[in-house]
Formats: C-alpha cells, structure tokens, sequence
C-alpha cells in the first residue's frame, strides 16, 4: 500500500482514508488501543446517497434508471467506458464483517472487506437496468473521466482477503440490488 501515485480523479477520497488508516496505526503503537482498520469494497445499499450529482458508483446508475423506467425514456447514460471493475458491498454485510471482526481480529494489519467477485460497469449497469425494469438503450459517455481499472479486494494477500471474507457474502450484488428495489431509497426518488 501507499507505492504508487495516487489516481487523480479520486486524490481527495484517497487521501481522507490514508489519513485514516494513519491515525488508527499512531493510536495503536502509541496509546495501545486495539483498534483495527478495514477497508470496505464500494458500498450499496439503504441509506445511500442518490443525488443525481453526487453520487458515486453503485448509486448514480440505480437512480439514472430508476428515472429512466418512470419517465418512459428511450435511454440513459452511464459516464466512461463501462470497462473498470468494482466490487460491490451491500452495507449490511459490511456491518457484519465490522462486527464479527471487532469480535476476532486483533492486528495493526488492513483488512479490506469485499466479496472477491467483481464486474464491469456495463455488467452492473444492465444488471440495474434489468431488475428496476428498464428496456431502453444504453449508452456509455467515453468523453468522461476514466477511473481507475479495478478495485476489486480479490488482489490482497490471501490472509487478509479470507479473513474479510469469512464471514460476507449472504447477499450477492443482484440479490442486494432486489432488496432495494421495493424499498423507500427507490420510491422516494419518484
């Protein structure tokens, strides 16, 4: 970790849990507290942001198409190329792992927490489109910025990703995504 710039588009965020990751290790070494650093995959679920604006990766797309199949439009728009992979958390399941880890896991080490499974945005975003019931086209702005290529958990040593992924998984990304469907996140965009 920290061997390579940072990617640009993302510097500010990168650096707010730098600073993080920092504080947790000066309290350990320095005042002994047993606390622990994780870091979660990009996180979905009830109570996330939907601005249209300033929302972020899992969000934006469930909303544009949320709209999209409401308003009867012919098609929706999805920033950049569609060909970076994510990995993507229900917030659930990242409050399991925070909990059963805060019960077992004692190290200065990072444990990042994900599923190991990852997909393209264009894999996410018909996957959106087909459980919020939208039948339009697609299209994918290139001229947006490119983010970085993946971020999926899967490449940390093998310690760190079988130790976060003990205990996740109850919900994979279709089934999560179905979940908030019925939901107020949704309804209340309408």
């Amino acid at each position: 970790m920290l061997t390579g710039l940072l990617e640009p588009t993302n510097e500010p965020y990168a650096n707010a849990k730098i600073a993080d990751i920092k504080m947790v290790e000066a309290c350990r070494s320095q005042c002994g507290c047993d606390f622990i650093n994780v870091m979660p995959s990009n996180l979905y679920g009830p109570g996330d942001n939907y601005h249209p604006e300033m929302s972020h990766v899992a969000a934006a797309p469930i909303r544009r198409f949320h709209e999209a199949k409401l308003s009867g439009a012919k098609n929706v728009v999805v920033w950049g190329t569609g060909t970076p992979r994510r990995e993507f958390l229900y917030v659930d399941d990242m409050a399991d792992a925070c909990v059963h880890l805060m019960k077992t896991y004692s190290s200065a080490e990072l444990i990042n927490i994900g599923t190991g499974k990852d997909v393209t945005i264009v894999e996410f975003a018909r996957l959106v489109a087909d459980i919020v019931g939208y039948s339009g086209e697609i299209y994918f702005d290139t001229s947006s910025a490119r983010r970085q290529p993946s971020q999926a958990a899967r490449g940390q040593p093998p310690r760190q990703a079988r130790l976060a992924r003990h205990h996740l998984a109850s919900r994979w990304l279709e089934a999560g995504i179905r979940s908030l469907s019925g939901r107020r996140a949704l309804t209340a965009l309408e």
